[in-house]
């Protein structure tokens, strides 16, 4: 495990903060070159190993702030790399003060439909084929920064049939999207919920992207 002393230079806008979990030397060591040397980031970290990744990330065990993003890939040498989501969303909701949750990128080889589905299921914010750039893959970085999600062309096509959107969805993407098909309005939906305008909006949003729809008439006709 490597933990960058890279800092951003003073009077600067501050910079995102990036963890790298990736088992390939060569891989690993290229994108910390990368997104180090480009000025646009700040490097916490790198790991090899999800337990190397897990000691990095615990609160009280580093000075280092917290990532915005963590990039890993699903598959390491000792383990799933996926699991580190769970992991972090279990520690999230434990801290005291609470953390914010980082966003997750995954850059990988996968590219079949039941990799992509679970990935996308667990709430990961990007898939990346490891076929992408590195500044294709900063693309997706950035996309995500701005709250939105990312699929890889490569693999966007076989998520385009309803059946297999659908199984996207999380448990509350579902639930509002049955609501949208009830007719209720999003004020109507967050008042039902409990919850803020704006957090149906973004929900929507991730609905609107997972079935490939760009329209509520389209949601409501499914």
């Amino acid at each position: 495990m490597h933990r960058s002393t890279r800092r951003g230079r003073s009077g600067m806008k501050t910079l995102p903060n990036l963890f790298i979990l990736e088992d390939h030397p060569i891989m690993r060591n290229g994108l910390e070159a990368y997104f180090s040397a480009s000025g646009r980031w700040r490097v916490l970290g790198t790991s090899s190993t999800l337990n190397e990744a897990k000691a990095f990330l615990t609160p009280g065990k580093t000075t280092a702030p917290q990532p915005d993003i963590i990039l890993l890939d699903i598959q390491l040498e000792d383990a799933w790399g996926l699991d580190l989501v769970p992991w972090m969303k279990e520690r999230n909701r434990t801290a005291n003060p609470p953390i914010e949750l980082p966003r997750f990128v995954v850059y990988t080889n996968f590219t079949d439909y039941s990799h992509v589905n679970t990935t996308i299921s667990m709430g990961v914010y990007a898939y990346v084929c490891k076929s992408r750039n590195e500044a294709e893959l900063e693309e997706a970085i950035n996309t995500v920064l701005r709250g939105e999600m990312y699929i890889d062309k490569s693999v966007e096509p076989k998520l385009n049939t309803i059946a297999a959107a659908l199984s996207l969805l999380t448990k509350r993407e579902a639930q509002i999207l049955t609501l949208v098909k009830d007719g209720l309005s999003n004020k109507q939906i967050a008042a039902g919920l409990g919850i803020k305008v704006r957090t149906v909006e973004n929900i929507l949003s991730f609905v609107y992207m997972k079935t490939g729809v760009s329209s509520r008439l389209e949601l409501q006709k499914m």
